[in-house]
């Protein structure tokens, strides 16, 4: 029986895709389903095939975003494991061996994600898991920072679900992606629901991909993502933190507003943003928010102290 099926979201990135395919081929695991969830490609995207891999596309009429996709693709996976890569990736060939063994060494881990290189520059990181703050900030650790400096396996709060492996029994527990955020801040709140269950989010440095980075929005800042990003920074508040918790942090969380208000005017976008926030605070009650249960109690103070701890360390990590 196959352990892990690897779903790849698609999106017009034809080039991309056989790209990414062609380094799966070459894995030293090889035991492994591929199952590509196309969002209504127009560019020849759904004619790729492969001589070598066990691999299934899934062509939809419309975009679903990044969350439908993968939901779509976590309904259809059978295995123990489900691997989520972006299609702007290439996988250097012990990735999936490295991360199945790193995702087995205990079932108390829900999610193992890889050190995401820079594509153009194989010496800097893009992403090395992701820390959550009380000002409501993900931050990507060691993004535009040496790889050197992040070889260490480490717990993180979440993963990047741009090359992560995640646990299915407790994916079918927690539920899966958020398509109220159809893309942006998806994986901290999923990592985030995990840890409320009291489950780990390693990173593993081992587990390499090189990532291209916004292939499919075409720049690291624009309208759509301003806005959505915005909006899912309050989704992923009003989710998961209690309402006493909400409280607690909501003097820092204001303060995190003013400071990326500021950031994104300066930038051009002071109006998707304020206009995410807003959107946000005035549908978060259509998202599925996380029951409190007083057996979690331990974790949501494990949590409040990481997430102050994090305010210190965005500055070095």
């Amino acid at each position: 029986m196959q352990k892990v099926t690897i779903v790849i979201p698609n999106y017009n990135g034809r080039r991309l895709l056989e790209n990414c395919l062609k380094t799966l081929e070459n894995q030293t695991y090889t035991d492994f389903k591929v199952l590509i969830i196309d969002n209504g490609s127009t560019d020849g995207s759904k004619e790729i095939i492969s001589d070598t891999l066990d691999m299934e596309m899934v062509s939809l009429e419309t975009n679903l975003g990044f969350c439908g996709a993968v939901n779509l693709g976590i309904q259809m996976t059978n295995t123990p494991y489900i691997i989520l890569l972006n299609n702007d990736t290439e996988t250097d060939r012990y990735f999936v061996e490295t991360l199945l063994k790193a995702i087995e060494r205990s079932e108390k881990i829900f999610s193992c994600g890889a050190q995401m290189i820079d594509f153009q520059n194989h010496k800097i990181l893009d992403n090395a898991g992701d820390l959550y703050t009380a000002m409501g900030w993900a931050v990507a650790r060691g993004k535009g920072k040496r790889c050197i400096d992040y070889e260490k396996k480490k717990r993180v709060f979440s993963c990047c679900a741009g090359a992560a492996i995640y646990r299915m029994d407790i994916l079918n527990q927690i539920g899966g992606l958020d398509e109220h955020h159809f893309a942006y801040l998806e994986d901290v709140d999923l990592g985030y629901r995990a840890r409320i269950h009291g489950f780990e989010n390693w990173y593993i440095p081992e587990a390499k991909v090189y990532h291209v980075g916004s292939a499919t929005t075409g720049a690291r800042y624009n309208e759509k993502k301003v806005f959505l990003a915005a909006r899912n920074t309050i989704f992923v508040i009003y989710k998961n933190m209690p309402f006493l918790q909400i409280l607690l942090n909501f003097p820092f969380v204001f303060i995190g507003i003013l400071i990326k208000m500021l950031f994104f005017i300066i930038k051009g976008y002071g109006r998707q943003y304020w206009k995410g926030i807003v959107e946000g605070v005035c549908n978060c009650n259509n998202c599925k928010k996380v029951m409190f249960s007083i057996k979690h109690i331990k974790n949501y103070v494990k949590i409040q102290f990481e997430i102050w701890k994090n305010m210190l360390l965005i500055l070095w990590v």
